[in-house]
């Protein structure tokens, strides 16, 4: 049986997902230009959405500058079609397109042929066009909810009730309530089936606690290592070897906007520490309140193994 390989058009070729780089940094995987603003280019919806507000604003500042210079060329082009504007004076046939696109008519300046009628007719739909597209740009990236939750920098593993337990803790810094957070946890590691097939696998860990009704100031999230957690007989060279990961997701409705907002931490096998423990934030004053203090927030302190 003969086989002939059929050469892809070049339309094909660029429906392709081109070749994405992926490599490990203080063990963490990292793909190349994810999440960057600049890898959008092919969508410009996403690349609108995602670009800095500096690089948002040059670029409208841009796009306006530039379509009432290619209308005061088209005004010239039909010689003196504008009442008022001094002949072939670009300054004034630019801002007459100006006052056009932007619906301002001042009356000073207004087509006198049909040339110029025309012109102006096919600016002004293209300026409300324009104006709506930009007005809802804007808003989409002014209204877009984001959690200010932030995560230990390290996780650890340490002994409760009895049994080794992964933590991390986590933190909201609006001081506003998020309603029915859920937090999910993954670990991802490089494994080999029994075919000998090497594949990079999730693991859901189960967590002591993984909602709350209120998330409001601090949560210390726990996994317990027993025998059915995929950390169970890990040690600190297994996770380096194995590249192991830990990928946390929290979601919850932000009670200020009343839309979900959603926060997402990643640890690498040397984030992960093993027999320590994080200082305690809780404190007490003098007249019985509790209050915490934030600023030890990413205090680890080495367990004690003699106790």
């Amino acid at each position: 049986m003969k086989f002939r390989l059929k050469r892809l058009s070049r339309k094909k070729r660029q429906h392709l997902i081109p070749p994405i780089q992926i490599h490990v940094q203080d063990g963490k995987f990292e793909i190349m230009g994810m999440g960057a603003w600049h890898s959008y280019w092919r969508d410009p919806y996403h690349l609108l959405l995602t670009i800095p507000w500096i690089g948002f604003i040059i670029l409208i500042c841009t796009f306006y500058i530039t379509i009432n210079a290619l209308f005061a060329l088209a005004y010239l082009i039909g010689g003196d079609c504008i009442a008022n504007a001094r002949p072939g004076s670009f300054l004034d046939v630019f801002f007459f397109s100006v006052q056009t696109l932007a619906s301002i008519g001042y009356g000073a300046m207004y087509p006198k042929t049909t040339y110029a009628n025309i012109i102006v007719t096919i600016e002004a739909m293209i300026g409300l066009v324009g104006i709506a597209v930009m007005t809802g740009l804007a808003f989409a990236r002014f209204s877009r909810p984001t959690a200010r939750v932030v995560f230990s920098r390290v996780a650890v593993i340490t002994p409760h009730n009895a049994m080794p337990t992964l933590i991390f803790r986590s933190a909201n810094k609006r001081r506003n309530i998020i309603l029915e957070a859920q937090m999910r946890v993954y670990l991802m590691r490089d494994e080999v089936t029994l075919e000998g097939q090497f594949i990079r696998r999730f693991h859901d860990l189960k967590l002591l606690t993984n909602q709350t009704p209120s998330f409001t100031l601090s949560w210390s999230v726990m996994h317990v290592i027993d025998e059915f957690s995929p950390l169970y007989g890990m040690t600190p060279e297994s996770l380096t070897q194995t590249n192991t990961i830990l990928i946390v997701s929290l979601s919850g409705l932000d009670e200020t906007v009343s839309q979900v907002v959603h926060a997402r931490h990643t640890y690498g096998a040397n984030e992960i520490l093993w027999n320590s423990q994080f200082a305690d934030i809780f404190h007490h004053t003098p007249d019985g309140h509790r209050y915490i203090d934030y600023n030890r927030f990413h205090d680890v302190l080495p367990l004690d193994l003699e106790e």
